[in-house]
């Protein structure tokens, strides 16, 4: 069992369950947003639209077209936490505050991210469930047939 069931989530993919650590010292409005929409259910059955070989895989849209969302944008909530293997962040536009439902899970470090994007979580255990994710053509990382969510749930709401 996760050790602050509160602050933990459970993403459900097709290959294994992968448990995320949520920072809600770093990030407390969007922790607060994910763990709304999870208990709703809205990323269940959404896709991992966009896969790139070596940086991350994006999902979280609804639309499964990257351009979607739950139609409620949030205040960035930048941090000084690098993006290491594992990090979660949100995806957003060109705008500071446009992230919406959007999230991102890096492969990799990816310290050209930090202080630009809103890290909020970390995989703490089924890392190599999200590396089996499919991934999209290369430069756009766009996913013909994606992977998806099976259900996203905050570990306080799971029976064990």
């Amino acid at each position: 069992m996760a050790t602050d069931p509160e602050n933990t989530l459970f993403l459900d993919l097709e290959h294994g369950r992968v448990v995320i650590d949520l920072r809600p010292d770093l990030a407390p409005n969007h922790v607060a947003r994910i763990k709304e929409l999870a208990r709703e259910g809205f990323y269940d059955d959404i896709v991992f639209h966009r896969v790139i070989e070596g940086f991350m895989a994006q999902g979280g849209d609804p639309t499964g077209t990257g351009t979607g969302g739950s139609g409620q944008n949030l205040e960035a909530e930048f941090n000084d936490e690098p993006h290491v293997r594992g990090s979660l962040s949100m995806a957003r536009s060109g705008h500071p505050d446009s992230a919406d439902s959007q999230f991102f899970i890096v492969f990799q470090a990816a310290s050209h991210l930090d202080g630009q994007y809103t890290n909020w979580g970390l995989v703490s255990e089924g890392m190599e469930f999200v590396d089996m994710l499919k991934r999209g053509a290369p430069g756009s990382g766009m996913v013909d047939d994606p992977d998806k969510i099976v259900k996203m749930q905050v570990a306080a709401d799971v029976a064990e």
